[in-house]
């Protein structure tokens, strides 16, 4: 029985998306392509079928992360009901305890910075999607304010706190982090 398109196509998908969570867990260099192809169902041997080099893989998981996140992180429609419930979900102890698959914007935020720049490019066109879908958000909610400066706020201040949230080794601290970031950025919607 023969190996078919579709079935290349799945099995490469599959090395992205193990590659996507692993990446957000441990970090970039965290896991050797030999550990991911293990992970992922596969030999070692056969990375080289999928892709070029390591550098390639990194892309397209970062990219595909970065989607998901998207997808997790956008604020549902309802204005203040609506960043209220993104809040809810982002600055979380479910979040914060399953990097794996939350905000790539978070999980990458201190890699990115020393890579190179077509992955830089890629992650701060996420990031200005998510400030632009804020600001709008926001400016429903608070009409008359600045949506845009206040969307850059408060995604820094979520993407800070939740890495915060998740640096610390005292469980109280984290919980506090999130909670106190949380409700002084849903006052700050409000325009309090």
């Amino acid at each position: 029985m023969g190996y078919s398109q579709a079935d290349k196509e799945a099995t490469h998908e599959r090395i992205v998306q193990t590659a996507a969570n692993r990446f957000r867990l441990e970090g970039l260099a965290g896991i050797s392509i030999a550990d991911l192809m293990k992970e992922a169902g596969l030999t070692h041997g056969g990375f080289y079928k999928h892709f070029g080099s390591r550098d390639e893989l990194v892309y397209e998981a970062i990219d595909k992360a970065l989607q998901q996140s998207e997808i997790n992180v956008t604020p549902t429609p309802g204005g203040a009901g609506g960043l209220d419930a993104l809040l809810d979900r982002y600055l979380s102890p479910a979040h914060r305890d399953s990097p794996e698959e939350g905000c790539a914007v978070a999980a990458f935020a201190g890699e990115i910075a020393r890579n190179e720049p077509r992955l830089r490019q890629r992650y701060t066109e996420q990031i200005e999607r998510n400030i632009e879908r804020t600001a709008q958000r926001i400016g429903d909610a608070s009409p008359g304010v600045e949506p845009r400066a206040r969307a850059i706020l408060m995604f820094s201040a979520m993407v800070g706190a939740l890495n915060l949230a998740r640096a610390v080794s005292d469980e109280a601290l984290s919980d506090e982090i999130l909670t106190t970031v949380r409700e002084l950025l849903k006052e700050s919607v409000r325009g309090g």
